[in-house]
């Protein structure tokens, strides 16, 4: 492996601001968001967009995106003006230290999820993790589920150490599913004797492709909740509502999506009533597969796209 601590730059400055926090051996809470693998209803993109928007931050670290990006893979937008390029969108991969409402300072790592050199770049956040004696790392984003915006969202949580989700249901068995980077960062940080956890929002699966503030919410009131942080996380209420308003008029446009809401619902509750089951089936009624709905609803905004271009 390549040495890690090439792949990354460090403002000195702000590094010292950062470590004359550490209070008995204990540094900043390290919350992580990365774009680019699965993140139902944009929750990890709006809870860093939140973050960066609303609380005083500072750059402590940039990693060289150019050592970690396929651009032939995922192609960053530029921007023509009739006879020249004006812009360019580089991506971007950095550590941001954030206070919250309260001035406490923590430690915010987003941007694009590196495409190659997994390893050396966890090697590398491993690095960072210990350099500022970071307590937890607590990851953030949303999985499609088949549930119903009519209730109440739920989440999934997992850590390095079972006392660390202590108060949370799985949801889940045994499963194998496609690898991001973040949580093989978990899992690393874990291997190495570091505290380390994720939320994964569950958003319905109609609504995944689009954004869902209520998602950002969720998961910013379990990183709240676990860390202390104050996180202003009622500015997203005004979203979150709009949003709310948008999904209802459409649904009630459309008696074959509400009917499968209605089905959702039915499916949620009889869910709640028998937590002790392994998924999220909790009837044994035939509903409509992940696929069914979406494209369900894919036609009925396709429908809906065809009346207002006329």
């Amino acid at each position: 492996m390549l040495d890690p601590s090439e792949l990354y730059t460090v403002d000195e400055d702000v590094a010292e601001e950062v470590r004359t926090r550490v209070v008995d051996g204990r540094g900043p809470v390290l919350v992580h968001t990365l774009r680019g693998f699965v993140d139902a209803g944009q929750a990890g993109a709006t809870a860093a967009e939140h973050l960066t928007s609303t609380l005083p931050t500072k750059r402590l670290a940039t990693f060289d995106a150019d050592a970690l990006v396929d651009y032939r893979s995922r192609r960053p937008l530029m921007t023509f003006d009739a006879t020249t390029w004006t812009s360019y969108d580089a991506p971007e991969l950095v550590v941001d230290v954030v206070q919250d409402a309260e001035g406490v300072p923590f430690l915010l790592l987003h941007g694009v999820e590196p495409d190659v050199q997994w390893e050396r770049w966890v090697a590398a956040v491993q690095e960072l993790v210990e350099r500022f004696a970071v307590p937890l790392t607590v990851g953030v984003h949303g999985i499609p589920m088949g549930i119903p915006h009519t209730r109440p969202l739920t989440v999934t949580a997992h850590g390095t150490r079972p006392e660390l989700v202590a108060d949370r249901t799985p949801w889940f068995g045994t499963v194998q599913v496609p690898a991001a980077a973040g949580a093989l960062l978990e899992l690393r940080l874990g291997q190495a004797g570091h505290d380390a956890m994720g939320y994964a929002v569950h958003v319905p699966h109609y609504l995944a492709q689009s954004p869902f503030p209520q998602a950002a919410i969720a998961a910013l009131g379990c990183v709240e909740r676990r860390t202390g942080l104050e996180l202003g996380v009622d500015r997203l209420a005004p979203a979150a509502e709009e949003t709310m308003l948008e999904v209802e008029r459409q649904v009630q446009g459309s008696d074959e999506v509400a009917q499968v809401v209605h089905a959702l619902e039915e499916q949620y509750d009889a869910f709640t009533r028998n937590l002790g089951r392994s998924n999220l089936l909790g009837t044994t009624t035939e509903l409509p597969t992940a696929d069914e709905l979406g494209a369900e609803f894919e036609r009925f905004l396709a429908q809906q796209d065809d009346g207002q271009a006329r």
